[in-house]
């Protein structure tokens, strides 16, 4: 008998196609129709034909406001002879959907009558038999077919089933989606998260996803990290649930009992597939019931989710799952591959110079908000290597079409700043949003150059002549028609912890007191700027404990700094000030955005260079700290 550290883990490379469709030959649903009211009945599937117990109308009901009359008494009425009729003899009155009296079978509109005298009418123009009345089952006919099977009630549906005495429909009731988050440093939300502990939120974003596909979820407390807990948990929601899914755990780890326990109490069918992310989710079956094991990466977890849980409550309910949008679009930057695993990247897309770019996101499964700010995802095959820059390819959509190419799709330096200046424009104009990518100021300037970008965020310092960005941009860009925008002045600094308590005064105090440093990464602005000063001293940065661990913002570096007393970091003032850490300025510098002249003079730039202009911006970036805006930004042609 093994023991409890004693566990069969192994990870397969199946396709992910051929693990879906092994389960779906091991599902076998029963009892998936239930009968509820037509009022509540929106968004549910039809499980059967449903067929009109009415016609609608079930009588002859007037079409108009008028008179009810017997064409046949009307027929001599002329302009030259005017008819006379009396009413409840030759006519009664009738408003729009009355029932029209048998002995009547056309209907003049009150428009086209005169009143003569109390209950005389005079008519000029003869009436049609059945004119403006309709008919026993205009619209529906006792027997029709009203809604196919497998199709989703919409509200004018229900109001059509109404109309036709359907009061009661057999629709697929929802697959019941037991979820259980496990982990044993998982906490609450409401919780205060220590070291080693992480908030639970995969558990939501799963039971939202159920609920939009059509299931209905039902979120467990997190199970902690322990054989039987783990047991007990799987079993009794193979027991109660149509489909099991358990978060984390599912790959080689020393506490990854999933596979194990999963395999105990009935079958592994798969455990391990040919993509990433996602490679280490876990199908089987207990109690007859599908248990997916979803790796504990938000990003994983997500594509996880869309390729097997979203599949399977189509299958419950009988439907197709939607197609997603797609667009051919030119990579922005090469992405590289790895032979015999799909690679799903995640990217921003802008529209530039008449084509769509996409420039890949962060490839971390660890990343959520890559998943937030992603417009798309390139799917890689498993026999590339990768998309060449430049390549065309096909991304399937996470935002409208509309919405990316209205966005300006900016490169370059990160400052807080440009979250502003994208949720200003949102204000003025919802089809606007700034799309940013990080790069640093260097790659921003090559983005530019290679029309990737709309705009590039730039604080370029150069040693020679003592000034910001026009160097740069007159040695890399020549012959370009260009536009820099003077955008702030903004303090950068050394960032220490709250109370500075190394008593951090001066560039040279982070090798004298041993400080662990926390630098940008090559081609940032920031790291240029510090390797000037380093240079400017006679350090060599050889010397400087943590030189080489780069970061790619100026959050992070903060970030980090929070968490270490002895850390010191390179950044700028609203950084320090938005994680609560003091801060030793250094320099002012120029932080400018860069565009074509041709975007500049368009309809996105000149919409820019209003909002840049703006009292309302103005006033929210500085108050972040550390920043003064140019108050009348005039562009600077080169």
């Amino acid at each position: 008998m093994k023991s409890k550290r004693e566990r069969t883990i192994y990870l397969e490379d199946t396709p992910r196609q051929d693990a879906l469709d092994q389960c779906f030959q091991l599902l076998d649903f029963k009892e998936t129709v239930e009968t509820i009211p037509t009022q509540e009945a929106v968004g549910r599937i039809t499980a059967e034909p449903i067929y009109a117990n009415a016609s609608n109308p079930h009588f002859h009901a007037s079409a108009m406001d008028g008179i009810a009359v017997r064409a046949r008494d009307t027929v001599e009425a002329h302009e030259s002879n005017p008819l006379h009729l009396s009413e409840n003899k030759d006519f009664v009155y009738v408003d729009t959907g009355n029932f029209i009296p048998y002995a009547f079978d056309a209907v003049i509109m009150i428009e086209d009558v005169n009143e003569v005298e109390t209950g005389v009418l005079e008519i000029i123009t003869p009436a049609v038999p059945w004119q403006r009345i309709r008919p026993i089952g205009e619209d529906i006919t006792y027997g029709e077919m009203l809604l196919a099977q497998a199709q989703k009630i919409r509200p004018i549906d229900a109001g059509a089933l109404l109309a036709a005495r359907v009061l009661e429909v057999n629709v697929k009731r929802k697959p019941k989606v037991q979820i259980y988050p496990s982990g044993s440093e998982l906490i609450s939300s409401n919780d205060i998260p220590q070291p080693g502990k992480l908030i639970e939120f995969n558990g939501t974003i799963f039971s939202e996803l159920v609920k939009e596909w059509g299931g209905l979820p039902d979120l467990q407390p997190v199970v902690k990290d322990d054989l039987e807990k783990i047991r007990e948990a799987l079993l009794q929601g193979t027991s109660e649930a149509d489909l099991v899914i358990i978060n984390a755990g599912s790959s080689a780890g020393s506490k990854d009992y999933t596979a194990h326990i999963i395999r105990e109490l009935g079958e592994v069918i798969t455990h391990g597939i040919a993509t990433r992310p996602g490679k280490p989710v876990i199908i089987g079956k207990i109690n007859g019931t599908i248990v997916i094991g979803v790796p504990g990466y938000p990003v994983s977890a997500y594509f996880v989710m869309e390729w097997f849980v979203k599949p399977i409550i189509h299958y419950f309910l009988n439907t197709l799952p939607p197609e997603n949008n797609t667009l051919t679009v030119h990579a922005g930057r090469r992405m590289v591959s790895s032979m015999g695993s799909e690679d799903f990247i995640r990217v921003h897309i802008g529209y530039v110079n008449g084509k769509y770019v996409a420039n890949p996101l962060t490839r971390s499964a660890s990343v959520t908000m890559s998943l937030v700010k992603a417009d798309g995802v390139i799917t890689i095959p498993s026999d590339h290597l990768g998309v060449e820059q430049g390549e065309q390819v096909v991304a399937e959509l996470m935002r409208p079409q509309s919405e990316i190419k209205a966005s300006i799709l900016f490169s370059g330096s990160h400052d807080l700043s440009i979250d502003i200046l994208s949720s200003e424009m949102r204000r003025k104009d919802l089809r606007s949003r700034v799309t940013a990518s990080h790069t640093g100021s260097m790659a921003g300037l090559m983005a530019i150059k290679r029309e990737e970008a709309h705009v590039a965020g730039v604080h370029l310092f150069d040693p020679e002549t003592g000034t910001y960005n026009l160097p740069y941009i007159e040695r890399f860009l020549p012959a370009m028609e260009l536009v820099l925008l003077p955008f702030l002045k903004r303090q950068q600094g050394l960032i220490v912890p709250a109370g500075n308590p190394l008593a951090i005064t001066k560039i040279e105090d982070i090798i004298e007191k041993n400080a662990q440093f926390v630098n940008r990464q090559r081609g940032a602005g920031t790291r240029i700027l510090f390797d000037h000063l380093l240079k400017s001293k006679q350090i060599d940065p050889s010397d400087i404990s943590g030189y080489e661990r780069e970061m790619f913002t100026h959050l992070s570096v903060a970030a980090e700094v929070k968490m270490d007393k002895n850390a010191v970091g390179m950044g700028i003032y609203s950084a320090a000030k938005a994680m609560a850490l003091d801060f030793v300025p250094v320099e002012e510098e120029s932080y400018d955005l860069l565009m074509s002249k041709s975007f500049f003079l368009g309809e996105q730039g000149q919409r820019l260079l209003e909002t840049l202009r703006s009292k309302q911006l103005k006033a929210s970036v500085e108050e972040l700290g550390g920043y003064h805006m140019d108050e009348t930004v005039e562009p600077i042609y080169i």
